[in-house]
Order: structure tokens, then sequence, then C-alpha cells
């Protein structure tokens, strides 16, 4: 089926072009974005727009998780904090508390702004 949305056509572009420290940032970008929404939607109490955006947070975290090469040992050190992470995730979807989701969106952020800075550094 051929997309006639023009800015999904570059969306998908864009990931089908990313290299995977590109690919990389562009999921902790993604995780934020649904945690910003998901805030919202706890402060509006729309609970199934938190509940959404919280999953879809978590997902991403899974997939931090499930792609971790372990055969170097800082891996388990990114595993401990997401491990973290989606526990403040699950909280704030369970109890609707926007404490541990904005703790969440606070390591997120200096993880993708550290993440910038490495592939600053390595495209040096």
């Amino acid at each position: 089926m051929a997309m006639n949305n023009p800015y999904a056509q570059y969306q998908n572009n864009k990931i089908m072009t990313a290299s995977p420290g590109e690919l990389t940032l562009m999921l902790y970008e993604g995780a934020i974005r649904f945690c910003n929404i998901a805030l919202t939607g706890i402060e509006q109490n729309d609970v199934q727009k938190a509940h959404n955006n919280l999953r879809r947070a978590q997902d991403i975290i899974d997939e931090f998780r499930a792609t971790l090469n372990h055969k170097y040992p800082v891996a388990q050190d990114f595993d401990n904090v997401y491990v973290y992470i989606r526990k403040l995730l699950v909280e704030a979807n369970t109890y609707k508390r926007k404490e541990p989701l904005e703790e969440a969106i606070e390591h997120l952020r200096t993880m993708r702004d550290t993440w910038k800075e490495v592939m600053r550094t390595a495209g040096k």
C-alpha cells in the first residue's frame, strides 16, 4: 500500500535511512515524547491517554533492554538503569502519579543527552 501522507513517508524514510546511533537517539526522543504525553494525560485525568503512552514508553525501554550486548560489562549498568526507569513508568501507570513519571523523564533526558554527546564525539 502506497503512503499518501507526505509526513508519514518522510518519517518512514528517516527511519529507514538512519544509522544505528540515530535510531537509538530516535528511540530516546520517542520515549520522552510518550512520557510527556502521558504526563499531560495524568494532569487532565485522562486515564486512557496516560496508560497508552506509558505503555509505549515501556515498550521502548523493553526494546533497549532486549538489544543490549551483554558481552560488554557496561551492558549490565545500562540494564540496571532501564529496569529502574521501567519500574518508575509502571508505578506512574498503576497509580497515575506524576512524580515517578517526572523522574523517569529526567533519567531519559540525561541518557538522551549523553547519547547525543557520544554521537558527536564519535563523529569527530
